[in-house]
């Protein structure tokens, strides 16, 4: 009896450990299990003459679009959580760039003492002042910065652009901003941020929006009717060629002005979703340069206008220097020759030719045109010229053929801009050739007022590369115990 009144206490021992094991040791497992955690913190810096109001649409699209990002990453990746914090500062507007710099820096220090994983996505010459406080160590900043976002910023200095009328881009600035000014103007018109940008670049990581109208001279962003760079391509307020540099990945996000991405739900959104796919490791459709050139035009010495029309993005396959010398003391003399072709299965897409050093009415190109108006494989040119008694005649002649992206690549953008001249000369239209995404060429119809006004315009047309970044694999975390 006493043997089975023992043995029944011993297994209830037995029982009541295993009960104790099985409701304390898994569970006790659990809360100790180190958790990994990753911050991503977003800053916001408003533009010159703004306020960090402009960016509530778009932190509002931000914290719920992040959302599925952050759920799906972390379903991907057990033991690692994410957490977002955002500032969003006010910053006096009209200082210097280093000041500016100074004054994030401080903010960041104070709001986020001694957090990495910084994210600083800057508007207009926000985002300049941020590229600066980041290259230039302000604060501490160089190494807590994952990614600097620049949205429309003058990377470039301005001072080299042409301002309506001629004027100064220091007056222009201030006129457009209608600022006190205490640094901010000269910041914008000489400082050079490309080297700042190429540092982001290549230290961390650098994301620049760019937009612009769609010729020099389109009234599509004119505030008050007036455009202020009447030879380039802008988004009302900066050329598209000044918002991005050398280092930057750079996505166009269309015929859209300065400010949009403050009022326009579908451009907001646009920049978030390349943002999250950045940092989250989807594909985003960068801007790549494929090709580019330059041409010129001179109106003749008679009143009136001269208009152009030219085809360019065509792949150089011939070129030379046609010359004829009238030895006649009496007589005009007219040449009729054939020039250029193209390797075989080549197609044609353009021809330019130009007079060298012409003299009045003594000179003069009559005829240019595709020897075989019918075979697009045939890139001889014929040429008709003229040359008055004891004259000579030059023309420089270059035949182009079709150069289309290869399969799978399309065309991204287009920057067309008069780089030299004289007033009273435009760009007034671009287009592009065909409704072909691998086409590359360009139509640009062009005018100068006579007499012997004169510009000369460079192209570059840009096609889309897929870039997958993936940020968030390469933040630091700070451990969470269980308890």
């Amino acid at each position: 009896m006493f043997t089975a009144i023992m043995k029944r206490l011993v297994l209830l021992v037995i029982i009541g450990l295993i009960i104790q094991l099985g409701a304390y040791s898994p569970a006790q497992s659990a809360d100790e299990e180190p958790v990994q955690v990753r911050e991503l913190n977003f800053v916001f810096i408003h533009g010159a003459g703004s306020n960090v109001c402009n960016f509530q649409l778009f932190t509002d699209i931000m914290m719920e679009e992040i959302r599925p990002y952050i759920l799906e990453y972390e379903e991907a990746n057990p033991g690692i959580e994410i957490e977002v914090n955002i500032l969003a500062r006010c910053f006096p507007s009209d200082e210097d760039i280093e000041t500016w710099a100074e004054n994030i820096a401080d903010s960041i220090n104070e709001y986020f003492p001694g957090r990495d994983n910084l994210i600083l996505i800057g508007h207009s010459a926000g985002g300049k002042a941020a590229l600066y406080a980041v290259a230039h160590n302000v604060g501490g900043l160089a190494d807590r910065v994952a990614l600097v976002v620049t949205i429309n910023s003058p990377i470039k200095s301005l001072d080299g652009y042409y301002v309506t009328g001629g004027g100064s881009v220091m007056d222009y600035c201030r006129a457009r901003w209608l600022l006190s000014d205490r640094g901010i103007c000269n910041s914008i018109s000489y400082y050079d941020s490309s080297q700042d940008g190429s540092w982001v670049g290549t230290n961390s990581h650098w994301l620049a929006f760019i937009s612009a109208e769609a010729s020099p001279v389109s009234e599509q962003f004119n505030p008050g009717g007036i455009d202020g760079w009447p030879r380039d391509m802008d988004d009302s307020a900066i050329p598209i060629s000044a918002q991005y540099a050398s280092g930057a990945d750079v996505v166009y996000y269309g015929e859209h002005a300065h400010s949009d991405y403050a009022s326009d739900e579908e451009v907001a959104g646009f920049m978030v979703e390349q943002i999250l796919h950045y940092i989250f490791g989807g594909g985003v459709e960068c801007s790549v340069f494929a090709r580019g050139g330059s041409f010129e035009h001179k109106a003749n010495w008679l009143l009136g206008t001269d208009y152009w029309e030219d085809v360019v993005g065509g792949i150089l396959v011939n070129s030379g220097l046609l010359e004829h010398r009238n030895e006649s003391y009496f007589i005009w003399q007219v040449w009729e020759d054939v020039v250029g072709g193209c390797p075989p299965g080549s197609q044609r897409a353009n021809y330019i030719v130009n007079l060298v050093n012409p003299f009045l009415f003594f000179t003069s190109i009559q005829e240019s045109y595709w020897l075989s108006a019918d075979n697009p494989e045939d890139c001889r040119l014929y040429l008709r010229t003229m040359a008055a008694p004891r004259n000579e005649v030059q023309v420089e002649w270059s035949i182009y053929r079709q150069g289309l992206l290869p399969e799978g690549v399309e065309r991204n953008h287009y920057e067309v801009e008069i780089v030299a001249g004289t007033p009273l000369t435009s760009v007034q239209r671009v287009e592009w050739l065909s409704d072909n995404p691998c086409d590359l060429m360009l139509q640009i119809w062009s005018r100068a007022e006579r007499p012997l006004r004169w510009f000369r315009v460079e192209w570059r047309v840009y096609s889309t590369e897929i870039r997958q970044i993936s940020i968030i694999d390469e933040l630091s975390a700070y451990v969470v115990t269980g308890s």
